[in-house]
């Protein structure tokens, strides 16, 4: 993406313009929503505190879950395309991929819901999502590794943390066995992967220390 592009009118009110409806998109936390349908409760109040799809397992079970994770990897995509959209179908422009203006602002939404006091997830499955938009191949590579990883060691947030730090890195193994020279994505790959690690910093030290959660044991423990 050249930023020189944002100097252009167009192109900076259309950025505004997904970013604004991209967070709003990100901010509506299905975790929350499934399980005030399920439960007439709201899971941030249980287990981990988290509002997110390994949470709502502990939690609520299998059917929560399952439907929390499916729209939550959804947002990420849905952000992407309605950006890619946007650009070409009401601006005219698609002499560059305005993919960025949609994934950041639904990622942050979804951490920070305006909706829900800016309490959220942590963002892996939006995240995810974004990686299946931006770069399919490694996506599924991505998946191969770190899904099986997460049911062998028991421990989602292990798995994760180690899929959103691996896929700059596998986005630039990739560019070097393709010969690409367009580093931009793996810069963007950092970029996008930053917020998601930050909110497993109290993962990551339940990890270092050992005392990390595995799912399928007692939530309030």
């Amino acid at each position: 993406m050249n930023l020189e592009m944002l100097k252009e009118p167009n192109v900076l009110i259309g950025a505004i313009i997904v970013a604004v409806i991209s967070y709003l998109i990100g901010s509506i936390n299905f975790a929350v929503l499934f399980s005030r349908t399920f439960k007439k409760d709201d899971v941030r109040k249980h287990g981990s505190g988290n509002a997110g799809m390994t949470n709502m397992l502990r939690v609520y079970g299998k059917l929560p879950a399952a439907l929390t994770a499916v729209f939550d990897f959804s947002k990420g995509i849905i952000c992407g395309v309605m950006a890619r959209f946007i650009f070409k179908q009401f601006l005219g422009i698609d002499n560059f991929d305005p993919v960025y203006f949609g994934l950041f602002p639904a990622l942050l939404g979804h951490l920070y819901p305006i909706y829900f006091g800016f309490k959220g997830g942590k963002g892996v499955l939006t995240a995810f999502g974004s990686v299946l938009l931006l770069n399919p191949v490694v996506f599924i590579f991505l998946f191969a590794i770190y899904v099986p990883m997460a049911f062998i060691v028991k421990i989602v947030s292990l798995a994760s943390i180690l899929g959103m730090m691996s896929y700059p890195l596998f986005t630039f193994i990739q560019l070097k066995l393709t010969g690409g020279t367009d580093y931009t994505e793996v810069i963007m790959g950092i970029v996008l992967i930053t917020l998601p690690v930050i909110a497993h910093h109290e993962n990551i030290k339940r990890l270092l220390n050992g005392t990390e959660r595995k799912f399928g044991t007692n939530s309030n423990k």
